[in-house]
């Protein structure tokens, strides 16, 4: 779901708000532990979840009690995204305190079946895989992975659906509703102006790349010939999260970011540099997209397969956008070739 990127802006340790006590949970994802955070007011708020696994509900709960709070006093969930890392435990949460769940629109369907919505994710994930020239045996095993990570989500209904430029009224503070589409089709953010911070889940984080990965549209027609042009996405949102007048951004892992302008500009030169990169790879002779991806990358683990794809796609993406690139049909399925 990220790359690496340890050439991110510096960042320092700020201090957080005293109505902010972050809760770092582990999961079994190689990303590492997830950020949730507890908002201390009226009612107490939780901004996601971590995973459906009992490390993490037992971590949860003692983040709390050291905050002297319990689970079955939190009176409002919102999620800031799809994944079961953010969204995995909020069934639990729900049923043992009775919580409000809010989360942006198209989330709805998704979290209430959840592991059918993840398991469709998989197989349009596939499907675009083959057609851009990934060998049918990696697709196969890379399923059988993805199908196993199904149990870290679990369905739920989320009883406030939330729409872009909503507010979420607490006691003492609002939480304005930014839909940031990339990263995954629901990423949202959840903006206090008054206290110029934001909770941003995966869509910036400092110390870490935010991977637009393939995406199955949330709703109509799945077809793998007409993929979302995620990236594409992403830098139109990170162009909206530049202009935030915020202080702090409080991301989904790692550390705060103070100044995510420094951060976002770092970022767009590094998407700069990997389309030239790419760009230099096409020929007047189709290539796939995967054969880009394993020019780039020539060691990459069988699990990084779709991340390193995604990469490429979004990458070509912006080249044809431009004008400077052109898909094409091969006997495989879709090629690219230098305009």
């Amino acid at each position: 779901m990220t790359t690496t990127d340890t050439r991110g802006a510096p960042q320092r340790n700020p201090v957080l708000p005293s109505w902010i006590r972050p809760l770092a949970i582990p999961t079994p994802f190689v990303v590492g532990p997830v950020n949730a955070y507890l908002i201390e007011d009226e009612p107490l708020t939780l901004v996601d979840t971590g995973p459906n696994y009992s490390v993490a509900c037992s971590s949860i709960e003692i983040a709390l009690a050291g905050h002297g709070r319990r689970l079955e006093e939190i009176g409002l969930v919102v999620l800031t995204h799809q994944h079961v890392d953010h969204l995995g435990l909020a069934a639990t949460v729900k049923a043992r305190s009775g919580a409000e769940l809010a989360a942006l629109e198209p989330l709805v369907d998704f979290a209430r079946d959840c592991r059918a919505s993840i398991a469709k994710e998989g197989e349009y994930q596939a499907r675009v895989m083959e057609l851009h020239g990934v060998p049918e045996e990696t697709v196969r095993t890379l399923r059988e992975i993805s199908a196993a990570f199904t149990r870290f989500g679990a369905s739920v209904e989320i009883s406030r659906p939330l729409r872009d430029g909503d507010t979420v009224e607490l006691g003492r503070h609002r939480l304005r509703v930014e839909h940031r589409p990339g990263h995954s089709p629901t990423d949202t953010l959840f903006v206090e102006d008054d206290e110029r911070v934001a909770f941003v889940g995966d869509h910036l984080i400092g110390h870490i790349s935010s991977n637009p990965t393939i995406q199955r549209p949330p709703r109509g027609v799945a077809d793998p010939y007409r993929r979302p042009p995620a990236l594409i996405s992403y830098l139109a949102s990170m162009a909206r999260t530049f202009d935030l007048e915020v202080d702090l951004l409080l991301p989904g892992h790692g550390e705060p970011i103070v100044d995510h302008r420094q951060l976002i500009d770092h970022r767009r030169r590094l998407h700069r540099r990997r389309m030239n990169r790419i760009e230099r790879e096409l020929t007047a002779k189709p290539r796939t997209a995967h054969s880009i991806a394993c020019t780039l990358w020539d060691d990459v683990p069988l699990t990084q397969t779709l991340l390193t794809l995604s990469e490429v796609l979004g990458h070509l993406d912006l080249l044809i956008a431009d004008g400077r690139a052109r898909e094409v049909e091969v006997r495989t399925g879709l090629g690219y070739i230098a305009a």
